[in-house]
């Protein structure tokens, strides 16, 4: 494989993928390893490590295909809910570095768990950091 990233080997057709759209910024393939049936991820042609590495076009070009693909999807698959999920590095759940959007279709009783414990900060750390995401956001 001439490319490292399995993703741009992908894109490039150096392996094989059940292709659903491309265009000139996105390349759109069913899961190999689907979480349920018609687990989809949305690819940059391009590739882009992490969110953060986007460029504004494909940044501006993502939601609008994700709402379209999935549209597609629940016309054909009639799933009773959606997660769109999105992990950048290791410590959030992405496995493989080249950007990617998981549409994943829910179904009524499916084995698919999402599991987390919410915090419960106090007010004062709320303050805090609203406070600094403010002042950043201003500039």
């Amino acid at each position: 494989m001439k490319n490292e990233c399995l993703f741009c080997a992908i894109v490039e057709g150096d392996m094989p993928s059940y292709k659903l759209y491309e265009d000139e910024l996105f390349y759109v393939i069913l899961d190999r390893f689907p979480k349920c049936l018609g687990h989809t991820l949305i690819l940059p042609k391009r590739h882009a490590e992490h969110l953060f590495a986007l460029s504004a076009d494909e940044a501006a070009g993502l939601f609008p295909l994700a709402r379209k693909i999935a549209a597609v999807l629940h016309k054909v698959l009639e799933f009773d809910g959606l997660n769109l999920i999105q992990n950048n590095g290791a410590s959030a759940g992405q496995q493989v570095n080249h950007f990617h959007l998981h549409l994943v279709p829910r179904y009524d009783g499916d084995a698919m768990i999402m599991q987390y414990e919410p915090l419960d900060p106090p007010k004062e750390e709320f303050e805090a950091m609203l406070e600094k995401i403010i002042a950043l956001n201003m500039q």
